[in-house]
């Protein structure tokens, strides 16, 4: 593994000259090369040393920037980094363009393999939660805790409002619609990511706002910026109709971390009906659903969220301890609303 300090300069072929990616106060941005794929890595520097390691992985179309608020929020927790999937953020498309969620977990399991951080904290947003849990599944030993916030996993019925985007799976698909939006402005394109994605779009700050514009400004001029977006939710899509050992739900009854699940009653792209059946399915679970929020929870109510992690932590602590002293071990799952 190599690891580089930002700003990365990829190949001339690969990238035009794009706005460097933005990075807030107190991060740090790192590139780091593995077999086949380049990582980039943000970091927040933790709040003392010692702290356990944490990883965390955006959802579709996303980028670690999702992730800013709650690693602030968490920085006297965990020692945390935000990983951007290949093709997304200010990491380029994989060697191979696999954008599966086996191609993703692969990508993250590399990571961790080489950084020798493992086991973490691991937290995943949407596509990030499906990739989660498929990293939890077969790859127990990297995996401390699991934290999910509307993890894209298989529905029966799908909400209209995610049909749009799951349409992007299909040929073609892509390209009519990025000729249809080639006019569009980079405000209306991150108006109507926000109206889709949060519970309610006036608690952006007009500062979050145009960082949301400029980085989305910087986006659509990469090359690869709507075949990683295609792929990626083929590949999501495909995944859905996985059956056997490899199907997303088999393999979360697989995941023996535990495991904190977060839903939005807002949220558009991810029903909050699965929330019950998420429960019931992840073995040490619990539950803490957000009825105003939307899609990203992280970004809305970081506070809570980082309050149901130190919880999960505390007493996963605990619960080890008493197993280890010939206690009753790991608790059932537990369920709080919110």
């Amino acid at each position: 593994m190599s690891s580089t300090e930002l700003p990365f300069v990829p190949p001339a072929n690969v990238l035009p000259k794009v706005a460097p990616v933005r990075v807030a106060e107190g991060e740090r941005l790192r590139s780091v090369g593995l077999p086949g794929i380049t990582l980039t890595v943000r970091s927040r520097p933790p709040a003392r040393e010692g702290l356990p390691p944490a990883l965390y992985v955006h959802g579709l179309g996303g980028s670690s920037q999702n992730w800013s608020a709650l690693m602030l929020q968490l920085e006297d927790a965990v020692d945390g980094e935000a990983v951007d999937l290949p093709g997304f953020g200010d990491s380029p498309p994989p060697d191979d363009g696999d954008y599966s969620i086996t191609g993703h977990a692969r990508a993250v399991m590399r990571y961790l393999d080489a950084c020798g951080r493992g086991p973490v904290h691991l937290f995943g947003n949407s596509l990030g939660g499906a990739v989660a849990t498929r990293v939890a599944a077969v790859r127990p030993d990297l995996v401390r805790t699991v934290t999910l916030v509307s993890p894209a996993l298989p529905e029966i019925r799908v909400q209209r409002t995610a049909v749009p985007t799951g349409l992007l799976a299909v040929p073609g698909v892509a390209g009519l619609f990025t000729r249809f939006t080639k006019e569009w402005t980079a405000e209306q394109r991150v108006r109507g990511v926000m109206a889709l994605c949060y519970g309610d779009p006036g608690r952006v700050s007009p500062e979050g706002f145009r960082n949301a514009v400029e980085e989305m400004e910087r986006r659509v001029q990469l090359p690869y910026f709507w075949d990683a977006m295609t792929r990626s939710a083929r590949g999501l899509v495909n995944a859905y109709t996985l059956g056997g050992q490899h199907a997303l739900w088999r393999q979360a009854e697989r995941v023996l971390a535990p495991t904190l699940l977060v839903y939005g009653g807002r949220d558009q792209l991810v029903g909050f009906r699965m929330a019950q059946k998420a429960a019931r399915t992840f073995r040490d679970s619990r539950l803490l659903t957000l009825p105003e929020a939307g899609h990203v929870a992280m970004m809305e109510y970081p506070e809570t969220v980082a309050g149901a992690f130190r919880d999960l932590i505390a007493d996963s602590s605990r619960d080890t301890e008493g197993a280890s002293g010939g206690g009753a071990g790991m608790s059932g799952s537990t369920n709080s609303g919110s």
